[in-house]
Order: C-alpha cells, then sequence, then structure tokens
C-alpha cells in the first residue's frame, strides 16, 4: 500500500473533519515529532493526471488553511510509508526553516494585462521606395523596428512590474514575479503575506487599478503557498518519485 501525501504542517494532531483524497480515500495525518503530513492511501503507483485529481488534492490541501499554515507537496507525489518518514526525518532541519518562512502567511495572486499591447509597427513603404531600397534593406528596417518595439514593451513592462513592487512591499514578505512583455499578460506575481494583511493588500490593489485605468488587474487568493514551497523537488530527487 502507498501513500498519497498533500502538505506538510506544524501541529495537526487529528483531522477536524472528515475529509476524502484521492480516490475516495480518507485522508489522515502521520506524524513525525512535531511535524504533520496529511496523506491517504493508495492502491496504486500512482495518481492518475485528472481535473478531479487535481481539485482534490487543492482542496485536501486548503481544508487545514484556516487554521494551520501547510506546506503543499507537488501534486503526483506517491511514496511508501518508510520513505516519507525517512524523507521528513533527513530533511526536518530544511523543513522546519520553510515552515518558519511562510508561518502565519498566505499566498495572495495578481496578475496585470494591459488592454492595448505596445507596439510599434513599421512604417509602410510603397513600391518606388522598395525598389530604391532594396528588399534587403527593407527587411534590415523592419527588423530593426521590431526590435525596438521589443525593447519598448520589455522597458514597459519592467516599469510595471517595479510599480507593483514599491507599493506593495511594506506588506510583502516573499514575492515570485514573472515578466511577459510580449503578451497581454504582462506580469504575473504570487506574494507572500501576513494574514492579518490581506485587507491592507486588497486595498492597495484597487488604488493601483483607479490610478492606471489602462490596465486591468486579476487578484485571488488567500491561498496555501504553492510559490514558496519547493518541497516536491527534494522529494523526486531523493526517492525518484513524481
Amino acid at each position: 500500500m502507498k501513500l498519497y501525501v498533500y502538505c506538510l504542517a506544524e501541529g495537526i494532531d487529528v483531522r477536524r473533519e472528515p475529509t476524502l483524497g484521492i480516490s475516495g480515500a480518507s485522508v489522515r495525518v502521520l506524524k513525525t515529532e512535531n511535524l504533520s503530513v496529511l496523506v491517504s492511501d493508495l492502491e496504486a503507483d500512482s495518481a492518475p493526471v485528472t481535473r478531479e485529481n487535481a481539485l482534490t488534492h487543492a482542496a485536501v490541501v486548503r481544508s487545514v488553511l484556516d487554521y494551520f499554515t501547510p506546506l503543499p507537496f507537488r501534486f503526483g507525489t506517491v511514496v511508501t510509508e518508510q520513505q516519507l518518514q525517512s524523507y521528513l526525518s533527513t530533511h526536518k532541519a530544511i523543513l522546519e526553516s520553510k515552515l518558519e518562512s511562510v508561518r502565519g502567511r498566505v499566498e495572495m495572486s495578481v496578475k496585470i494585462i494591459w488592454e492595448n499591447t505596445i507596439e510599434q509597427q513599421p512604417q509602410s513603404q510603397n513600391k518606388s521606395q522598395v525598389d530604391k531600397q532594396g528588399a534587403g534593406t527593407m527587411f534590415l528596417a523592419e527588423k530593426r523596428q521590431q526590435i525596438l518595439g521589443d525593447e519598448h514593451r520589455a522597458a514597459e513592462a519592467s516599469k510595471i512590474s517595479t510599480w507593483l513592487h514599491e507599493t506593495l512591499s511594506e506588506l510583502v514578505g516573499d514575492e515570485q514575479v514573472t515578466l511577459r512583455p510580449t503578451e497581454r499578460l504582462v506580469v504575473s506575481a504570487a506574494h507572500l503575506i501576513e494574514r492579518g494583511k490581506i485587507g491592507q493588500y486588497r486595498e492597495k490593489l484597487a488604488e493601483m487599478r483607479q490610478n492606471r485605468p489602462d490596465l486591468h488587474f486579476l487578484s485571488s487568493g488567500p491561498w496555501p503557498p504553492y510559490s514558496f514551497a519547493n518541497i516536491g523537488l527534494e522529494f523526486k530527487t531523493q526517492f525518484g518519485v513524481s
């Protein structure tokens, strides 16, 4: 019998409410000293990658968020109990450090979309200009304008990212930011913030929306700190599981 692993937390003794996990199995707590792991029994060697299983995994992790700060394992982590106990024992100091870094915090997400993609269109050339300059020269000129346009979009994306960082810096403990200058979704950010600052965080985003009506903001959360856990990779490295 294998175990499907959902998340790691501190101080969970028993489940407050019965929860069903992957394949309808009951979720239980496996403890090692002060570390608690939510697991369920799995007869197969792996969990199928389906929308239902992904939603079930997320629901189990989220079920403890009101009372604890969980470190989520990567979806699809299946191991034996001996492997799990060995992992917890070997990585105890690292895991405790990660738990310390997220304790009392949650993940908030914000995506910024610019409605009108900033572009620099190459100037149209008539036939006489093409004949005069030559096709090669025309190609190089258009390529240069394309490069200048890309650089301009990258600079604007960087400005938006900096503005986001500076506006929220007093509320954010850690962040993961991705820039996509060539796409409508220009900035995607995950922020680690204290639970008590969620209201302030949302107020700041509301002010940013008013200041930049040309940008569209999509915000969500609070979530378990998925972007700041990074414990699935260590599991794969040690045991070769996915």
